[in-house]
């Protein structure tokens, strides 16, 4: 029992750094877009991750009191990527919003996931529930580049 708590606190402290990494380059992304639309949407979706990050952190604390948290290697690399497509790709702005959506998705499943464990403690269950109807919402509703502009 104590090995699969373990997972869980494993993958909720990835999904919590990936979040951090997340609203790092949403940040990033806000500088590098032309668009003003655009610019606005990369900097709600940055803030919507930062709340997500307090609220996230304050329930992991809370659950697994004592344990610590850091960066992840995989979210710098999605970083730097995204800024070598705003440096060569054509149409920098609908490239990261195309990369933004592909990452939302790949968070949607990493929530399904830690979703899916039975012993997850309830408050974190109700949260991370929260969190992934959001991006859920915001992917659903997202628009291409030529409807934000």
């Amino acid at each position: 029992m104590e090995n699969k708590i373990d997972n869980i606190y494993d993958e909720i402290r990835e999904i919590l750094k990936k979040n951090r990494d997340a609203q790092e380059g949403f940040a990033k992304a806000a500088e590098n877009v032309r668009s003003p639309a655009l610019k606005n949407y990369f900097e709600r979706k940055s803030n919507d991750r930062k709340d997500f990050n307090e609220k996230l952190l304050a329930e992991i604390r809370n659950s697994f009191p004592d344990r610590e948290i850091e960066g992840s290697f995989s979210g710098t690399i999605h970083r730097a990527w995204m800024d070598f497509k705003a440096l060569f790709s054509a149409d920098d702005d609908k490239s990261m919003l195309d990369e933004v959506i592909r990452g939302d998705k790949a968070a949607i499943e990493e929530y399904n996931e830690v979703l899916d464990y039975k012993l997850l403690p309830i408050g974190l269950n109700h949260l991370l529930s929260e969190q992934r109807e959001r991006i859920i919402t915001d992917v659903r509703n997202n628009a291409t580049v030529e409807d934000i502009e």
